[in-house]
């Protein structure tokens, strides 16, 4: 029997400038959590070398109303928007829908980051993903 070998089983380190990259003001960018998992310090730190300064909200009983101005501030300025915790927000995932669904025809600043955090969810909306 024949062995494929660690380059076809290891997956590749994960690498933000990429993500970047591949990225637009008008698409959110959704990490999908797994224990133990918090990419918030490494996404701060490539902030940093963007200048661009991260305004973060956990999501979670009552936060639904900060995080819309947080997105609107961001929209308008180029602010990047981290929303911790997306998966806590059940009765606001809907508003967060719309709200993604909008960003196009509301031409978010060319800088602007929607930045999603979530455990695996069966409520999380797929028009987001």
């Amino acid at each position: 029997m024949s062995r494929i070998g660690e380059y076809f089983i290891t997956p590749p380190p994960f690498d933000l400038g990429l993500v970047f990259k591949d990225s637009a003001p008008a698409l959110p960018l959704i990490f999908v959590l797994s224990p133990g998992a918090d990419p918030l310090n490494a996404l701060e730190k490539y902030a940093e070398t963007k200048k661009k300064q991260c305004m973060k909200i956990s999501l979670g009983q009552g936060q639904g109303p900060k995080a819309e101005k947080m997105i609107e501030e961001g929209i308008k300025k180029g602010n990047w928007v981290v929303l911790q915790n997306c998966h806590l927000a059940v009765s606001w995932l809907g508003k967060l829908e719309r709200i993604c669904e909008e960003l196009p025809a509301n031409k978010p600043h060319r800088d602007f980051r929607l930045w999603l955090t979530s455990y695996p969810s069966t409520v999380f909306p797929v028009a987001v993903l």
